[in-house]
């Protein structure tokens, strides 16, 4: 079964690269760590783990992203054009769950 993403009737302008998301969102510092931790497996996208840093991503993608010592999920609202400050970048996601504020 193909993502929603992948489906035809998304439009290119708000699909990303998920390493490119993942950066611009500030939730990775640069896009080669981002890349390496897809890669990795340590990125799953609607509960399956995303194999290639360059899986388009779109809004309504459920990210579940493990850091050291922290799981984060978060719904993709939007795409952004550059890595912008954090004020914009805070607007291309909602946490869903955040492990390390428990």
């Amino acid at each position: 079964m193909r993502g929603r993403c992948e489906n035809q009737m998304v439009a290119d302008s708000v699909r990303q690269r998920l390493d490119k998301w993942l950066w611009f969102s500030r939730w990775i510092k640069t896009r080669s760590l981002a890349a390496h931790l897809i890669e990795q497996g340590y990125v799953r996208v609607d509960g399956k783990r995303a194999e290639h840093a360059a899986k388009q991503v779109c809004p309504g993608a459920i990210l579940t992203i493990a850091f050291e010592h922290r799981i984060v999920v978060v719904e993709i609202l939007g795409c952004a054009e550059r890595r912008g400050p954090y004020s914009e970048a805070s607007k291309l996601y909602r946490v869903i769950e955040d492990s390390a504020a428990k």
